[in-house]
């Protein structure tokens, strides 16, 4: 018999090329690097960045207990690195949430904001050069690392 509900998804990981910049006396700053500053949610994040994940994917793939899974899932979540893209069903036809890294990327600038528009002009700068995907690029791999080394 044909299964009635979905068991997978073909939620995808698609990112906007309108990065969110936060500063540090932006209140979102904190909150994303509270979010990550956990290594199973530094990990968790790291998952959903290649591929869309259930919580009980992820506690698998990650040796995790689905309840430990969950509680970085919700910070993660509030900080609005992450969210959800789609619903599937277990076999035992139990809902659960897909989810994916946020739509818009996130660059963290570690200045204030008032130092925002000589980043932009940076970025303006170096676009000119590079062109806009390498910018994201970059940006992306910037913050991977400065996540990495806290």
């Amino acid at each position: 018999m044909a299964r009635l509900f979905p068991t997978q998804t073909d939620a995808a990981v698609e990112r906007s090329d309108n990065p969110a910049v936060l500063s540090l006396d932006d209140a979102a700053t904190r909150d994303v690097i509270e979010a990550l500053s956990s290594e199973t949610a530094y990990d968790i994040f790291r998952l959903l960045n290649e591929t869309p994940a259930t919580p009980s994917r992820i506690a698998d793939q990650l040796d995790q207990s689905v309840q430990n899974v969950h509680y970085h899932l919700e910070n993660l979540e509030s900080a609005g690195v992450i969210e959800v893209a789609d619903t599937c069903y277990s076999e035992k036809g139990r809902e659960m949430s897909v989810f994916v890294v946020s739509e818009d990327p996130t660059l963290l600038f570690l200045g204030t904001e008032d130092d925002r528009p000589s980043l932009k002009r940076a970025f303006k700068s170096f676009a000119s050069l590079l062109g806009p995907p390498s910018i994201l690029l970059a940006a992306g791999e910037s913050v991977s690392q400065l996540v990495t080394t806290e």
